[in-house]
């Protein structure tokens, strides 16, 4: 409860300053669902020249795609905008600031700020995920949606984690700039199915960097129903990663220099 009532405080100032900045709001929610929009017509344009794709269909491909948004949106969302200033907050000494908070120092300095706008957008593409099942004629139980959230939750720890532990790095490096944006490029495979990956590309994009998993694992709970094997690896996936990033986190904050004296 303590470190709830904290997180609602971070969040109610985030979006008292959205509201003083609602043009800034709107343009970058606007930049967001544009994104979004891209990728659902590049689905589109593919499916114009091809019927399935490593057996996926065009509604299965969506419901994929509009998964993966939903993730992506939240950690934006929650996430992203704390961590970023963590990189640079380590850069330049700020990151004293968190060391004299009363509490976890790695839930401090990556939940201070949140971003509605992803959170909003979060919405439009739950929604496509409903559209989708509907062309699909899917009529998911209660216990396959549980599931499908949980799931959902499994992949925002494990791409929290994968940008943890790139961000880390500014604890040994100078920047760790580089690393988060090939974090972007890392995770633009979560929009491919699985079944498109073979051989090595396999071994590491599904079983060794769970980029792949975390988009996959959800969606085909909705279009397959519960399938254990996924949910166990997804849910061993998250906890691994987690516990690394920690691992990493708290090792570099032993090299921290602090911009005092």
């Amino acid at each position: 409860m303590y470190y709830l009532r904290i997180w609602l405080a971070s969040a109610r100032y985030s979006i008292i300053r959205t509201l003083m900045f609602r043009g800034d709001f709107f343009v970058w929610s606007l930049v967001e669902l544009f994104w979004m929009t891209v990728n659902l017509l590049l689905v589109s344009v593919i499916y114009r020249h091809t019927d399935t794709i490593a057996g996926w269909s065009q509604y299965e491909m969506v419901l994929l795609v509009g998964t993966s948004m939903i993730i992506q949106r939240f950690l934006m969302g929650f996430f992203w905008s704390s961590i970023f200033d963590f990189g640079r907050n380590v850069r330049t000494g700020n990151f004293d600031f968190f060391l004299a908070q009363p509490g976890n120092v790695m839930f401090m300095a990556t939940t201070r700020k949140l971003d509605p706008d992803g959170l909003i957008n979060s919405v439009v593409a739950a929604g496509v995920v409903i559209y989708a099942a509907r062309q699909l004629g899917l009529h998911p139980s209660v216990l396959d949606i549980v599931l499908y959230g949980f799931l959902i939750l499994c992949g925002l720890a494990i791409h929290y984690s994968i940008l943890m532990l790139s961000t880390s790095m500014v604890f040994w490096l100078t920047s760790a700039q580089g690393v988060e944006g090939g974090y972007f490029t890392l995770m633009e495979f979560s929009r491919l199915p699985r079944e498109a990956f073979k051989g090595i590309t396999n071994t590491l994009f599904v079983w060794l960097l769970p980029v792949v998993v975390v988009s996959n694992a959800p969606a085909r709970t909705l279009l397959h129903g519960f399938e254990w094997q996924w949910a166990l690896w997804l849910f061993v996936l998250a906890v691994v990663w987690f516990a690394l990033a920690v691992l990493v986190f708290n090792r570099g904050l032993r090299r921290y220099a602090s911009a005092s004296s």
